[in-house]
């Protein structure tokens, strides 16, 4: 068996685990772990990853839905995310919150920039380019998680 396979499946068992208990511990004891992702920062990545990769065709189809209200499409996408992976949405969460070293603060900030400057250009105010993409993005995901709702 190739390793990319195996990775995938144990990716699909953390992800299952992780949604199953919703704790934001990252789930280390699913069996393959270990033999797939050399250590947290790896496994890590691979849920932001797959967050991100989530969240992208989220947005995508909600902007072919509701290319009206692209703000709100974005928004709901983020929404509808975080319902579909709301044990990789903790840990991650968690992880940002109490990073285990500094390499991953930084890739997980780098991350969530990412996604932050995903959502404000898709949702048609600033260019991923613009300096302040990030920021705009900021409050559309507090938007999105319930938190200020500010307008963007």
């Amino acid at each position: 068996m190739s390793t990319s396979p195996r990775r995938g499946a144990v990716l699909r068992a953390v992800v299952e685990e992780a949604d199953r208990r919703c704790d934001g511990a990252l789930p280390t004891n699913v069996p393959g772990v270990r033999a797939v992702f050399p250590d947290d920062l790896a496994l890590v990545g691979a849920l932001q990853l797959r967050w991100h990769t989530r969240l992208t065709g989220a947005v995508e189809q909600a902007l072919e839905a509701d290319p009206g209200d692209p703000e709100q499409a974005v928004v709901a996408a983020w929404r509808r995310t975080a319902g579909a992976l709301p044990g990789v949405r903790a840990v991650l969460d968690a992880r940002a919150e109490r990073p285990a070293s500094p390499e991953e603060r930084a890739a997980l900030r780098t991350a969530a920039a990412k996604d932050r400057v995903l959502l404000a250009a898709m949702a048609g105010l600033a260019a991923p380019a613009d300096p302040r993409a990030a920021a705009i993005g900021l409050r559309l995901e507090l938007r999105a998680r319930g938190g200020l709702h500010v307008a963007a």
